[in-house]
């Protein structure tokens, strides 16, 4: 379900359904280290440079904060509904984590706490694995809804900034949009929906 690199071009963690998270060493093709986290995977990300730790978020409502060293979570965060993504701002001291409940919520890695939630009437999560993500300033974070809409808040006033709407036309324009990504070095964010159908949006 979600793979990242584990702070070098030849490690990489693994999130799968089978409810197991793997380290694989790309060299030798091999997977190098099994952590059973009791629930399947559907995102994650790495933490530090040094890849020596990842958080996992789970269809059983958890966040697992991971590492390698060890077999066991080092500690963990129930939510109120399945954990379908999570991103990491760049200067990784937020994690954003989209959630069945149809909300975001905003954890503060450095308190280990969440510290806003982010809701709205209109907003439904369409699927399981629907991916939210931060801006690359970290100023607003975007993800798409179950009726096709991207929705846009402000990180630091947890509102709605913006609702792009129309990411499809006639039979396709309610389907859901699934996952987001920004220009890293701009203003465009792409999304997707399960029309198959990809929406660059920009100024």
């Amino acid at each position: 379900m979600a793979g990242k690199f584990l702070g070098e071009q030849t490690k990489v963690v693994t999130g799968s359904y089978d409810r197991t998270l793997k380290i694989w060493d790309l060299r030798s093709r091999a997977c190098i280290g099994t952590k059973f986290a009791g629930s399947s995977c559907n995102d994650l990300v790495t933490v530090d440079g040094a890849g020596t730790t990842f958080i996992s978020g789970h269809f059983d409502k958890t966040v697992r904060f991971w590492d390698i060293r060890s077999d066991y979570p080092t500690h963990d965060m129930c939510l109120q509904g399945k954990v379908t993504s999570l991103d990491l701002s760049r200067d990784s001291n937020y994690l954003i984590s989209c959630v069945r409940d149809d909300t975001l919520k905003l954890i503060d890695l450095r308190m280990n706490q969440i510290i806003l939630s982010f809701s709205c009437d209109d907003f439904k999560v369409g699927c399981d694995w629907s991916r939210a993500t931060f801006s690359p300033d970290g100023q607003y974070v975007a993800v798409g809804s179950a009726d096709g809409s991207v929705f846009i808040w402000g990180v630091a006033t947890a509102k709605v900034e913006t609702v792009l709407k129309d990411h499809g036309v006639g039979l396709f324009s309610r389907s859901a949009v699934t996952a987001t990504s920004w220009n890293p070095f701009g203003t465009y964010l792409i999304s997707v929906d399960r029309s198959k159908r990809a929406v660059v949006w920009g100024d």
